[in-house]
């Protein structure tokens, strides 16, 4: 026996048996026209009848209460009372369903007052409830007429069918707001049964029911409460068709001014606040679009009056970035280069914050980049000192996985931690920026990030774990969706940490290099015509030559380590130094003779083999379990890495290794590992 549906005035919905509700036809009548007509009546029948209703207690009430005072008043504020309520219980229904509700009920007991104190007939009374009464119950049928026609139950009813089937049932969503292509929900979960952490993890179930990708949805928690917030929903990606690269965005300003690299997915700037975001992480996969991102930020770099740029790309001697090389500072193009720079970088900032302490400046600004000539910031006590500024310094370094390889996983620590008051950006583009390349420590240095797409989990090593819950999601992406990114830093609102953008395209090759030769050249009597002469002496005197002489060398052909210009002993002594020192020991003369000691000089130990090595870090590893906190972490053995002969990267595999192994317990923390006493050094 089949089934028909019946909707009711609330879009309820009941199933028929059809043969009984044809036997209910049938029996009606001799032909069961009366019948049918009942039937298809009967759901808009309760409006009229409840305004008929209306109608006879009028007039009943006329009988007890005419002319009198009190029943006036009591009528009165019975009506105001009655409509208030109404108000207040349609608080969980829609807008407008609670608007009808509550007109409804003013004009229908507004009525019954009237005629319960001058009687039904008397004066507009009898019409006002003959046009009034019948307009009011047909928009009530004019209302579940529509309902019945879209064959769907209320919208609130279909939201709370959805909430349930994702795991967020008793949910309440407020009112919504619809954008373009963007629709905000605000949601309140049920107290003490979810939380926000439970709203991030139905996020891919909530695309799947709205047969959407993952990256359409995103979350904004409320800061104030652990289970209100709002979903935004951008339905369509309007980032698939790529905006090319529309200009610079403050052509000859300050660096103080935002950098335009992008577009949202809402179509609003993507802009990057360099002094607010003080250090970048840039990374994403091979044939992401990363190298796009970096020429964006270059064009908009080069194009300031204030900043000079410092660029190190060994591994790929500069290939993507010849057409703009000219306009750079300082490019370093091969490996020793590259090491020379990162020496310089760290032995410039002390000179420089030295600089900045001298002239009054708290921290780098745009009045630091021009000639002094405020007695406010002055190095001489006699009134302005007329020196000359000196310009914001970048440091890039592209590609930093090879230069790390060379010379340490933390060899930018010291730079990050320490630049920021000297005003220097540093800049680490790379693929992958895991604890085995990166050390956590500078990792934790790099404040604001850039990612683009991914593989797997990669993106944790980037982005915050507040982002990634919130909905973002770049190995959705990984090289399908070039120049597909997130970015997060301070300066830019929080809510757009998880929304998608995309860079800008600069177009094809050939349309790429007019581009860049056009800035270069529009844009050359702009630039800083150096990084100032406090840092260029600083980096001169570590560097040698191969800052001294970059422009010549910028101009060959990746030129081989072979052609190298010779240093001083003095030179390379202090580039080796600015390596490996610490930053509170910068200021130590390196070359400077050490005092004489009574007896014999030690000989330098020879570096262990592969198995000596394991075995030291056995031993360290054995006298840490019984001596240390119960846990080991690869910083522990930093002050042990020139007896064991090995970098840090090497001990962070290895331990890595044991606790495979099952000679260590990994905690949960990257790199760092649990001691198991009796298993510990075997």
């Amino acid at each position: 026996m089949g089934k028909e549906v019946w909707t009711d005035q609330d879009g309820r919905k009941y199933p028929l048996a059809v043969k009984q509700h044809e036997d209910r036809l049938n029996s009606g009548g001799s032909t069961g026209m009366g019948a049918w007509l009942w039937h298809r009546a009967k759901p808009y029948a309760p409006a009229w009848i409840v305004t008929g209703g209306v109608g006879l207690a009028g007039g009943g009430a006329n009988l007890m209460w005419a002319n009198s005072t009190g029943a006036a008043v009591g009528l009165t504020l019975s009506s105001v009372a009655l409509t208030a309520a109404t108000w207040w219980a349609g608080k969980a229904t829609g807008p407008q369903r609670r608007l009808h509700s509550a007109i409804t009920v003013a004009a229908g007991s507004s009525w019954l007052t009237a005629a319960a104190l001058s009687g039904p007939l008397s004066g507009p009374l009898p019409d006002l409830y003959l046009m009034g009464g019948a307009t009011l119950a047909l928009s009530w049928n004019i209302r579940q007429v529509m309902r019945s026609a879209g064959g769907e139950s209320s919208g609130e009813s279909a939201d709370k069918g959805l909430l349930e089937k994702v795991g967020l049932a008793r949910t309440r969503l407020k009112e919504i707001k619809v954008e373009p292509n963007r629709v905000t929900v605000p949601y309140e979960l049920p107290a003490g049964e979810l939380t926000n952490d439970d709203v991030a993890k139905a996020i891919p179930r909530i695309a799947s029911a709205l047969d959407v990708p993952t990256t359409a949805i995103r979350v904004q928690h409320d800061p104030d409460s652990a289970r209100k917030g709002h979903f935004v929903i951008v339905p369509e990606d309007m980032l698939k068709t790529p905006t090319m690269y529309p200009g610079p965005f403050a052509p000859g300003q300050s660096i103080a001014v935002p950098l335009r690299i992008g577009v949202y997915d809402d179509g609003s700037d993507l802009v990057l606040p360099l002094l607010d975001a003080i250090h970048i992480l840039i990374m994403g996969m091979t044939g992401s679009g990363k190298t796009e991102g970096a020429l964006d930020v270059m064009f908009e770099l080069l194009t300031r009056c204030d900043v000079a740029v410092w660029l190190s790309d060994a591994a790929k001697a500069g290939q993507d970035f010849q057409p703009i090389v000219p306009a750079l500072d300082w490019a370093a193009l091969d490996t020793p280069s590259a090491g020379a720079m990162v020496a310089a970088v760290q032995a410039v900032i002390p000179a420089r914050t030295a600089w900045l302490r001298d002239h009054s400046y708290r921290a780098w600004e745009p009045a630091a980049a021009k000639r002094q000539t405020d007695p406010a910031h002055s190095c001489s006590a006699a009134g302005a000192c007329g020196c000359d500024g000196m310009p914001y310094l970048v440091a890039w370094f592209e590609e930093a996985a090879k230069l790390l390889r060379e010379l340490g996983d933390d060899v930018f620590t010291g730079i990050a931690q320490e630049a920021r008051s000297a005003g220097v950006t540093l800049v680490v583009s790379m693929q992958r920026a895991s604890g085995y390349q990166l050390s956590t420590d500078t990792r934790a240095s790099l404040p604001a990030a850039m990612c683009f797409g991914v593989r797997g989990d990669d993106a944790s090593f980037a982005l915050p774990e507040e982002v990634l819950e919130a909905g973002a999601n770049p190995a959705a992406w990984g090289n399908k969706r070039k120049g597909y990114v997130y970015m997060v830093s301070a300066g830019v609102d929080e809510d757009l940490y998880a929304n998608p953008a995309r860079t800008f395209w600069t177009g094809p090759s050939g349309e790429y290099e007019k581009a860049a030769a056009w800035l270069v050249e529009t844009f050359a009597a702009v630039r800083p015509q150096s990084a100032g002469a406090v840092t260029e002496a600083a980096a001169a005197e570590v560097a040698g030559e191969l800052f001294t002489k970059r422009r010549e060398r910028a101009g060959a052909s990746a030129p081989a380590p072979a052609e190298a210009p010779a240093v001083t002993d003095a030179q390379e002594s202090a580039q080796a130094v600015a390596v490996l020192v610490d930053a509170e020991d910068v200021d130590l003369d390196a070359t400077a003779e050490l005092p004489p000691v009574d007896g014999p000089a030690n000989l330098p130990l020879a570096k262990p083999s592969t198995e000596e090595a394991r075995e030291l870090l056995d031993e360290l590893v054995a006298m840490l379990a019984q001596v240390g906190p119960g846990t080991v972490a690869v910083k522990d053995l930093k002050p042990y890495l020139e007896q064991i002969g090995r970098d840090r990267s090497w001990v962070s595999r290895e331990m890595k290794r044991l606790a495979e192994e099952g000679r260590l317990a990994p905690t949960g923390e990257e790199g760092v590992y649990r001691l198991i006493p009796s298993l510990a050094g075997v």
